[in-house]
């Protein structure tokens, strides 16, 4: 089913791939430039949305044309942005396969890891997983397809302050110009700035980990602790980031930039983070899975808390923070004892990574 509105006489040649909030915030920063499809799987919410032009609290303009004919979508379209949960991207990528050519541009927004291949299970007591184990989306893109201007779209993007137009900046990390070229044009604004980067692993491993000192930062908000506390949290657990984007091959100067420490600074602050909100929840009381059943969309840093600790296991990286939240999250560890434990670990230096 393809539902247009009055204004997309023009075939879009650009699609965004997934109607999450980040997917209709991507597709609202493209409709100023293009005319863009909006791809939505589930017939029903499709005719929801556009009854309502609404989707997630978001507006949708004018110039986004709702479908669920996904074949048609990629063959029409020369520019892709998959934005789907990490958990359901090796598969939807395998499902777009078949109609993906190495003339096509794809760039991904999507900000976790795939272990389909080596599923990790919390309560396993050897938790451990080698780095050839965990994928990349983009790799995922480059084992499953036959695209080769592959790319990702990183830094401190807020859904919701988006769409209400508020001025945000983005990178994308490709190996190639072109793939900045073009998502720089189809998204470039007077309120949305595009930078460009090289290191497309530095870009998804920043992207993915910052939710982890995110769920942190909620945690800390629901205590009641100050910016004191937050700024604590944000720098250690850039090293913490850092040590362990070194393990992947990332570049460290990627994470001082917007992908990296601009990223963790917006998800460690707002409660608009989902990865946020589920630590604030933990900290007032509530349970994992009643958080995780009651929220619309994937909250990612809890995956991502599980893949993180058992490479930081193969590997002995120190992680204190990361180990601490998993504690929380898996193995029952009351919030206050987990930030007790933090306080008195010993022989810290400031800074051990070399940029």
């Amino acid at each position: 089913m393809d539902l247009n509105s009055n204004n997309t006489y023009r075939k879009p040649k650009i699609a965004v791939l997934g109607a999450g909030s980040f997917g209709t915030a991507i597709a609202n920063l493209v409709s100023e430039n293009h005319p863009v499809y909006l791809y939505v799987r589930d017939e029903l919410k499709l005719k929801n949305i556009a009854e309502t032009r609404v989707n997630r609290q978001h507006q949708l303009s004018e110039n986004i044309l709702l479908s669920n004919k996904l074949p048609e979508i990629i063959e029409q379209c020369s520019l892709l942005f998959p934005i789907v949960p990490s958990a359901n991207f090796r598969d939807f990528i395998k499902e777009i396969a078949p109609y993906i050519n190495p003339q096509h541009t794809i760039i991904h927004g999507t900000k976790g890891f795939d272990v389909s291949k080596a599923p990790v299970n919390p309560q396993e007591e050897n938790l451990l997983l080698e780095k050839k184990q965990i994928n990349t989306m983009s790799e995922v893109l480059l084992e499953e397809t036959v695209a080769l201007k592959v790319g990702v779209i990183g830094g401190p993007n807020l859904a919701l302050e988006i769409s209400e137009g508020q001025p945000a900046a983005a990178v994308i990390s490709s190996k190639f110009d072109s793939v900045f070229s073009e998502g720089s044009k189809a998204l470039r604004s007077t309120r949305f700035q595009v930078l460009k980067s090289y290191d497309v692993i530095g870009t998804e491993v920043a992207g993915a980990l910052k939710n982890i000192m995110a769920i942190g930062a909620g945690i800390l908000h629901g205590m009641g602790f100050g910016l004191n506390a937050r700024a604590m949290l944000i720098s250690r657990g850039l090293n913490e980031i850092i040590r362990i984007g070194q393990v992947f091959g990332a570049q460290s100067d990627t994470f001082l930039g917007i992908a990296g420490i601009g990223d963790l600074i917006a998800t460690c602050s707002s409660p608009l983070s989902r990865n946020f909100s589920l630590g604030n929840d933990l900290a007032k009381g509530k349970r994992l899975n009643e958080i995780l059943e009651s929220s619309q969309e994937v909250i990612e840093g809890v995956k991502t808390v599980m893949i993180t600790k058992a490479l930081a296991n193969r590997y002995n990286l120190k992680i204190p923070i990361t180990n601490k939240i998993f504690e929380v999250l898996f193995k029952a560890l009351p919030v206050e004892k987990g930030i007790q434990h933090l306080m008195v670990y010993r022989n810290l230096p400031d800074i051990d990574f070399v940029v």
